[in-house]
């Protein structure tokens, strides 16, 4: 895990790649999890049977919502900043998801500070997030993503 000291010195990393996550399993149990925590019960996501017959993809794969939900969570797994006493989630500017997920799949994820803004309290920072897949080609979530941090 990186360690970022303050705020100044992330200023100094803007437009640098800073931090990769560890991997993350991405399991049939996860993937029921997030359908049952969204009601978004498709078979693509959630038939095993059904998928290994009639998808392209010759098997479940992971909701692209599920894969973004993730960011955080990696963010937080690749780097401390040290001098941040709470972080808030701001939203997204861009999302695309190039390419599935297979359930099964290993996934890490690529972060590169695009800015940093100061606010009353904190500053707000825009991170590009790749999340890319174990063995894949392209990566599998590409991402925007700001936060606040006090």
């Amino acid at each position: 895990m990186r360690e970022i000291a303050s705020l100044e010195q992330m200023k100094t990393l803007i437009g640098s790649e800073v931090a990769v996550s560890p991997w993350v399993e991405i399991t049939q149990e996860r993937v029921n999890l997030f359908a049952d925590a969204t009601d978004d019960h498709q078979w693509i996501h959630v038939d095993e049977e059904r998928a290994a017959a009639e998808s392209p993809f010759r098997g479940t794969i992971a909701h692209g919502f599920l894969t973004l939900s993730l960011v955080p969570a990696m963010l937080a797994a690749a780097l401390n900043m040290v001098d941040m006493k709470m972080g808030l989630n701001y939203g997204l500017n861009k999302v695309r998801f190039p390419a599935p997920v297979p359930v099964g799949s290993r996934l890490r994820a690529r972060l590169t500070i695009l800015a940093i803004e100061d606010i009353e309290g904190g500053a707000q920072v825009e991170w590009g997030v790749v999340i890319e897949r174990e063995g894949g080609g392209k990566p599998v979530c590409v991402a925007e993503f700001v936060m606040r941090r006090y």
